[in-house]
């Protein structure tokens, strides 16, 4: 059975979209992965279908009804053990981990939510896992769940042309990327690092690796400390001086 992506979305004309073209199209094509995008309309209340309410304690904005989620929910529930993921900036931030963790089972579940969120009861009696692709705010989750998607099919096996694609980019081993350059040698004035024209392939790795942490150093301080703490705990894990 393909990887199966269930959205739930008060727009489900908004997918497959971007995710129809190029890389991942082809594999939706393909069969490698299946997108059953859900409206939340129909389970809404009454002859308007309505699927949200006031906030409780005032405010602006409205909120998603909790039993019109969760009646959502069970209509879209899965035995497979894919997990729920629900969008939303006050979640955790999504990670290459999370990536990989949920590219390599049979799918996910995503809750879209649009207005002032989703009320927290239906997501804690459901324990619905709650991440966040940045410290901004979109109109929906939808964008975000796309993103989500993006970064889960291109994992998926078959889908990259090379497997080295999904391991040497950043955050394969908790770095950015290193600088990459193509033809022609000079441009603009600019030469390629004589390094990579070498054909030393050995030395080529040094000086990526170096690359990778210069910019990783530079650009994303927290994951530099983040790396650095794991490379210690590893040293005195295999009993190696620090």
């Amino acid at each position: 059975m393909s990887w199966t992506a269930t959205i739930l979305t008060l727009f489900p004309d908004m997918f497959p979209g971007p995710l129809g073209q190029s890389l991942a199209g082809k594999a939706l094509d393909a069969g490698s992965w299946h997108c059953d995008a859900r409206d939340l309309r129909p389970f809404g209340l009454g002859r308007h279908n309505t699927v949200d309410d006031t906030p409780c304690g005032g405010g602006a904005g409205m909120v998603m009804r909790p039993d019109v989620v969760d009646a959502a929910l069970a209509a879209v529930s899965r035995d497979d053990g894919a997990p729920c993921v629900y969008l939303t900036p006050r979640g955790r931030p999504l990670t290459q981990a999370d990536i990989r963790r949920y590219a390599t089972g049979p799918g996910v579940t995503l809750l879209c939510g649009r207005y002032e969120g989703v009320d927290e009861r239906v997501l804690e009696a459901r324990a619905i896992e709650q991440v966040s692709i940045g410290d901004y705010v979109l109109s929906g989750g939808e964008t975000a769940a796309l993103v989500l998607l993006d970064a889960c099919v291109r994992l998926l096996p078959g889908v990259m042309g090379s497997a080295e694609s999904g391991v040497e980019e950043s955050f394969s081993d908790g770095l950015l990327e290193y600088p990459h350059y193509t033809r022609p040698a000079e441009w603009d004035g600019r030469a390629v690092p004589d390094v990579l024209l070498s054909g030393n392939h050995a030395a080529i790795s040094r000086w990526r690796r170096e690359q990778s942490e210069r910019v990783t150093r530079e650009r994303r301080p927290d994951l530099w400390a983040a790396h650095l703490s794991n490379t210690t705990r590893s040293s005195v894990q295999e009993g190696h001086p620090i």
